[in-house]
């Protein structure tokens, strides 16, 4: 069943607002299998066995497509949402001005979201951190 996944989304498990929508998603996928959850989070990820680091998994969300093929942004929640069944309902994020703003809103979202989910821990220069993983 692993092989028929469509999307691999890479997801902050100790993200309260983000395990929201990974519950839902994980629901609404039930058994089909077309989504492939990997929790950043967990004690066992490793981001340099796919090229990438946990910094730069924790900017925004990333997703994989069962060909390889990285997607980022709004376009990860149009791949997870069509994979659903949401496909007919997907294709109006990608009109031109509600994807812009879409795409400037999540922007904005990323930038913000340890702040917003109570999980900033202020560095020097005045961003976040959070305490990394040993």
């Amino acid at each position: 069943m692993d092989d028929q996944w469509r999307v691999e989304v890479f997801f902050d498990g100790l993200c309260p607002l983000c395990l929201k929508e990974i519950q839902m998603l994980r629901w609404m996928d039930g058994k089909k299998g077309r989504i492939r959850f990997t929790d950043i989070a967990a004690d066992d990820f490793d981001a340099e066995a796919l090229g990438t680091t946990f910094d730069d998994l924790m900017e925004r969300i990333q997703g994989r497509l069962q060909d390889g093929t990285w997607i980022e942004g709004v376009e990860v929640f149009r791949e997870l949402y069509g994979a659903v069944g949401f496909g007919p309902v997907v294709w109006i994020t990608r009109i031109p001005g509600i994807s812009h703003l879409l795409d400037a809103g999540y922007r904005l979202f990323a930038k913000h979201r340890l702040r917003l989910t109570g999980r900033c821990i202020p560095g020097e220069d005045g961003k976040c951190t959070i305490e990394q993983k040993a």
